[in-house]
C-alpha cells in the first residue's frame, strides 16, 4: 500500500477553507489567492493537488457535479478533517519569512546611483499603495458589514490588521528612506550614516526590552 501524501502547510491551508463552506477546485484556488494569498502565496497548480491529498487521508470528500454542461468536483471537510484542523491550529508554527528585492538592492545601493537608489525606494512605496488599495476596500466593507463571510469577521480582522500595518509601515520607511538617499553625494560610496539616526534607531530597536521591563 502506498504512502498517503504528506500534509504540509498549505494542504491545511485547503483544509481550513473548506471548513467555511464546500468549494470546487477552481473556487478553492480563487478563494485562497484572495484571502490567503498574501500570506501563504503558492502557484495555482500545485493547489490543485492539495484537496487530492486531503481526500486521499479522509479529510475531505469529493463529490462530481455538472453545472450546466460541464462538470466540477466539489471538495467537503470531513468529521476527521475536522479533527485534524483542530490539531493542527494546537501548534503556534513559524513566524514571517520577509523576501524584499527592493532591499537588498539598496543594500548594495553603493555600486550604483544615487538616483537608482531613489528609484528603488519609490517604487517600494508604490508597491505598499497599489497593495493597499484592495486592503483598503475590504476592510471598508468589513467595517460596514458587508465583507463576504460576515460571520468570520473576528478572524479575518486579525489578518487585515497585519496587513494594514505592514503596507503603511513599508510606506512610512520609503519616505524616511527616500530623506536619507536625496542628502547622500552623487556617489553612494561616499555616503555616511547620522551617529543620530543610527542611534535612534538602536533605541527603536529596544521595543521589545522595554516591554518586558514596562
Amino acid at each position: 500500500m502506498s504512502t498517503p501524501p504528506r500534509l504540509t502547510a498549505t494542504t491545511y491551508a485547503v483544509l481550513g477553507l473548506l471548513a467555511v463552506q464546500p468549494w470546487s477546485t477552481y473556487e478553492l484556488t480563487r478563494q485562497m489567492d484572495r484571502t490567503l494569498g498574501r500570506v501563504w502565496p503558492r502557484a495555482q497548480s500545485k493547489l490543485y493537488e492539495e484537496p487530492k491529498k486531503l481526500v486521499a487521508r479522509g479529510l475531505a470528500e469529493a463529490v462530481d457535479e455538472t453545472v450546466g454542461r460541464r462538470p466540477r468536483t466539489v471538495y467537503s471537510i470531513t468529521d476527521a478533517g475536522r479533527r485534524a484542523l483542530a490539531e493542527w491550529l494546537q501548534e503556534p508554527g513559524e513566524g514571517p519569512v520577509l523576501e524584499f528585492e527592493q532591499l537588498v538592492k539598496l543594500s548594495f545601493a553603493e555600486h550604483g546611483t544615487r538616483d537608482d537608489a531613489l528609484r528603488t525606494i519609490a517604487a517600494a512605496r508604490a508597491w505598499a499603495e497599489e497593495r493597499n488599495v484592495e486592503n483598503l476596500a475590504a476592510a471598508q466593507q468589513y467595517a460596514a458589514g458587508e465583507g463576504p463571510f460576515q460571520h468570520r469577521a473576528a478572524q479575518v480582522m486579525l489578518a487585515g490588521a497585519f496587513f494594514t500595518e505592514y503596507y503603511a509601515m513599508v510606506a512610512r520607511w520609503a519616505d524616511w528612506a527616500r530623506d536619507q538617499v536625496e542628502g547622500w553625494p552623487e556617489n553612494p560610496a561616499e555616503a555616511v550614516a547620522d551617529p543620530d539616526d543610527l542611534a535612534t534607531i538602536a533605541a527603536r530597536a529596544g521595543w521589545s526590552t522595554q516591554e518586558r521591563t514596562d
